[in-house]
């Protein structure tokens, strides 16, 4: 199998400054773990300039789609490291999928909206790409083998320039407003209920809409919300009809290394206090909820059924249950789940089995999303998608894109939601779901132009 060629850059800890060298090219996208602030996440990986972008077709089945995926991926043909070097990307597809691309996948009702008009998905392929590796203290340029030389050249001589790209204003034109009153909300939440007493479903994520106009460079944008909210599955991307993917989510979807297959579903939230005292008591009754435990323990037994699709009989795990993560504005419960790919699957196989994420939808999936569409007046559009890089040797990571806003025809939206449950309490839910994006909306109010 032929090498990457590497070459290497001073280390930089945060991948800002030299992506906002392209920020504006065609394609360009960054996977971002949020660095020095967030510290679980290891790599940054950056690329633009793709060698084709790829969507799925109007009555394109995800299947179809995703045999397309495998097609790209052949053509460009097989890569690896140079002995020694630990990469998580050696060329291959970087892009997302939104959350109703899960529509490809599972018969469901066209209820709700689709006034973002965003494409199911949008994922380039890519011939190289700048990783940064935090654990190493690396930076390098990784050129998949069939990259021409003359590009090579052309991108060791741009990051070889100081990194002075000036950004441009944004803000936001009025103050974000909820698509749905607390009236519609609370109806919303008590449907919900109905449907788990009448044992149609355990339950279901509902989730509400802000959204204000706005205007400038969503970059400028992106930086002001990464500095708010650091977390270690963050991304950027451009879209080719103009505007951009801002996503700050703590949460990963699904991770492939050399076939070992891990999903980190978050279920649980609260708000951080503002004093330590305060703070740990919120943490403290986090992880002593019953409510919350079950609804995690819930999604893990979904998520465990997703991964044993595509993972071999026996090697389903979970090696981590109700573990706190704290972030700027919130604590989470999380777990994990593990699995090993079986002989004969691939990581698309993975992502087409477990698509969208268990832990934003309810249990059971498929009737968790039906009820969504049902009660959602809009559709999610990239909120509870994911953004994702799968290389050449299979090797995936992806998040779920919650905290996340779509600059797109001259809005921001962003989401806020929570899973129901029979006991929850509709005003609790109601403020958890703007506790959630709070500091995101404050951030970009914040902002002037």
């Amino acid at each position: 199998m032929p090498d990457c060629q590497l070459h290497y850059l001073p280390y930089h800890e945060s991948p800002c400054e030299r992506f906002a060298l392209l920020r504006s090219a065609p394609g360009a996208v960054l996977l971002d773990a949020g660095r020095p602030v967030a510290c679980r996440g290891r790599y940054d990986l950056f690329s633009a300039w793709p060698l084709a972008e790829l969507a799925p077709l109007p009555n394109e089945s995800a299947n179809d789609f995703i045999q397309r995926l495998r097609e790209a991926l052949a053509g460009l043909g097989e890569a690896s490291p140079p002995n020694g070097v630990e990469l998580p990307f050696v060329g291959g597809l970087i892009g997302y999928l939104a959350y109703d691309f899960g529509r490809r996948l599972e018969q469901l009702p066209q209820q709700s909206r689709d006034d973002l008009l965003l494409p199911d998905a949008g994922i380039g392929l890519y011939a190289w790409a700048l990783v940064t590796d935090h654990q190493a203290r690396t930076s390098q340029l990784v050129f998949h083998p069939s990259l021409a030389q003359a590009e090579r050249q052309r991108l060791i001589a741009l990051f070889s320039e100081p990194c002075t790209s000036a950004t441009g204003p944004f803000r936001l034109t009025a103050p974000f407003a909820r698509n749905l009153a607390e009236a519609q909300y609370r109806n919303a939440i008590e449907r919900v209920q109905a449907y788990i007493q009448a044992g149609d479903c355990y339950q279901v994520n509902f989730t509400q809409r802000f959204q204000a106009p706005c205007e400038g460079d969503p970059w400028t944008a992106y930086q002001a919300l990464r500095q708010a909210c650091p977390t270690p599955f963050a991304g950027y991307q451009v879209l080719s009809g103009g505007g951009a993917i801002l996503s700050l989510s703590p949460e990963r979807f699904l991770k492939v290394s050399q076939g070992q297959v891990e999903t980190r579903p978050i279920k649980g939230t609260r708000p951080r206090g503002l004093m330590p005292e305060e703070d740990q008591a919120q943490a403290d009754e986090l992880l002593a909820s019953r409510k919350d435990r079950a609804e995690n323990l819930m999604i893990v037994d979904l998520l465990r059924n997703d991964l044993g699709r595509s993972c071999a009989t026996g090697s389903v795990r979970v090696p981590e249950l109700f573990a706190l993560e704290s972030y700027p504005n919130v604590h989470h419960l999380v777990s994990s789940v593990t699995g090993h790919l079986a002989p004969g699957k691939d990581a698309l196989d993975l992502i087409a089995g477990s698509f969208p994420g268990g832990s934003i939808t309810g249990a059971p999936k498929i009737r968790a999303m039906q009820i969504i569409d049902e009660l959602e007046p809009t559709r999610r559009s990239i909120y509870c998608g994911s953004l994702l890089y799968l290389d050449v040797r299979g090797e995936l990571d992806s998040s779920i894109a919650i905290r996340t806003v779509l600059v797109k025809d001259g809005q921001a939206s962003c989401w806020g939601g929570g899973g129901i449950v029979a006991d929850s309490d509709w005003q609790a839910e109601y403020q958890e779901s703007i506790t959630k994006v709070k500091v995101l909306l404050e951030t970009l109010e914040a902002l002037e132009g």
